[in-house]
């Protein structure tokens, strides 16, 4: 196999295709346990309440363990990075295989976030450092597959194995793909030196975990909870004291768990706030869609599946096309030619209703999913190329933190929208106003990513 591989350009590629797959399977069991959730219910005895953790916790542990990715990256090789990362997919796979109750099957999940946590980072680090300056934006498209179309399609692909082999055939299927993986990993990627010097500052780690998990706690219960509840506002403040602390620290220690000089760079700067209002728009709209087929239009799981369908499918091609073009003619044409997608794509869906045919919704999804697609990599990698080489991965790992954050929040605000307005009397002349509500929340970030792009991104 190691003759398959020669040269140090088909190494690079062998080891970006390793973290890349590896990352999409992390993406994807973090979105196929929800189609899973009625057969993993009923099995262990569970209620919404407490089903509903298997993915919570999965996002809030992954935006907790993305930080540590930056110590990994210079105290050990990368070989090392990629091996602790797989070995606790690995050991949360097996535990999910073999689930005798809710308690292995959670921690089985968190292994799978913290391995998910550990890939990201390094895998857009390498787009970023290993490959020629006219490619990266074409390496960042291709794990745009990993970072778009894997957790888009969990849910298809988790209800299909789980309807067919049961839900647990879906963790056997993850447990031999990165088993592959690892054997793959110890023939092809070559050894190194990581810096035995560097220390892991705890307290900064702690304070970054306590920040990013309070934020992700605190939008996650929003939409189960009042505002006013402490469950809500107190996970919030608290995330944002300890937030705020875990920056000033950074700026004073002597090894930063994240290096605050990424924020000197203005185009990085611009770049962190313009993915972050991307991810507050549409991340969201995949939940709320659903919703709204099978609420007030009374269609089938099948019929939102059709309608997420073609948007998702497209991701897998357009992702990798918008990094070439991105890299062939800039990314300002590619991103004002997306962004526009998204903004009309997103006001368009304003104005559904329970009367709109299904094919109309599909196309306003599609269009508005495009425009995502067409975002998402050349933004990263626009971004962190504002950076010097030593802190991409710092780079990577806050904006991967503070995505998540975004997109909890977004979600969260969509659902609670849905919730109230459901209550509302104008709803009941107008079984659509709720979920409009939350599609209008989707647009005004749409349109404002929009205008960031127009702005600022040259």
């Amino acid at each position: 196999m190691r003759e398959l591989v020669k040269g140090e350009r088909g190494r690079v590629y062998a080891l970006f295709a390793i973290v890349m797959l590896a990352s999409a399977f992390g993406n994807l069991s973090q979105t196929a346990v929800n189609a899973m959730m009625p057969e993993i219910m009923g099995e262990f005895a569970l209620d919404v309440s407490l089903g509903q953790w298997l993915t919570t916790s999965y996002m809030l542990v992954l935006g907790i363990a993305v930080p540590a990715a930056t110590f990994l990256g210079k105290r050990f090789t990368t070989r090392q990075h990629v091996f602790i990362a797989l070995a606790f997919f690995l050991v949360g796979a097996l535990a999910d295989c073999l689930a005798s109750n809710f308690a292995v099957l959670l921690a089985g999940r968190i292994c799978q976030a913290v391995s998910t946590g550990l890939l990201l980072p390094l895998m857009q680090t390498i787009a970023m450092t290993r490959f020629p300056e006219g490619r990266r934006a074409t390496a960042m498209g291709i794990a745009g597959i990993a970072m778009g179309f894997a957790p888009n399609i969990g849910p298809t692909v988790g209800g299909a194995f789980s309807f067919s082999f049961g839900w647990r055939s879906f963790f056997v299927l993850l447990l031999a793909g990165v088993a592959v993986l690892g054997v793959a990993t110890a023939l092809l990627v070559r050894g190194g030196e990581g810096n035995r010097s560097e220390r892991f500052d705890t307290l900064s780690f702690m304070l970054s975990a306590l920040g990013f998990g309070g934020l992700l706690l605190g939008f996650s219960e929003a939409s189960s909870f009042a505002l006013t509840s402490p469950f809500v506002w107190g996970p919030l403040v608290a995330g944002a004291v300890f937030l705020v602390l875990f920056v000033q620290r950074q700026k004073r220690v002597e090894d930063p768990l994240i290096n605050m000089d990424i924020f000197k760079s203005g185009q990085y700067t611009v770049g962190f706030a313009v993915l972050c209002l991307l991810h507050a728009s549409f991340m969201g709209v995949t939940l709320v869609i659903p919703l709204y087929v099978e609420g007030p239009c009374g269609g089938t799981a099948l019929d939102a599946g059709i309608v997420l369908l073609p948007g998702t499918l497209a991701a897998l091609f357009l992702n990798p096309l918008a990094g070439v073009l991105t890299d062939r003619f800039g990314i300002r044409p590619v991103t004002l030619a997306s962004g526009a997608l998204l903004a009309v794509g997103s006001v368009l869906m304003v104005f559904l209703d329970e009367e709109t045919p299904l094919a109309v919704t599909t196309f306003c999804q599609a269009v508005r999913a495009f425009g995502v697609s067409g975002l998402m990599g050349p933004l990263i990698s626009w971004s962190l190329a504002g950076l010097p080489g030593r802190i991409v991965t710092d780079g990577s790992s806050f904006s991967i933190a503070g995505r998540q954050a975004c997109a909890s929040l977004g979600t969260s605000a969509m659902v609670l929208l849905i919730a109230l307005a459901g209550t509302s009397a104008a709803a009941a002349s107008n079984p659509a106003l709720p979920y409009q509500l939350a599609f209008a929340f989707s647009a005004v970030f749409a349109v404002a990513t929009f205008v960031g792009i127009v702005a600022k991104v040259r």
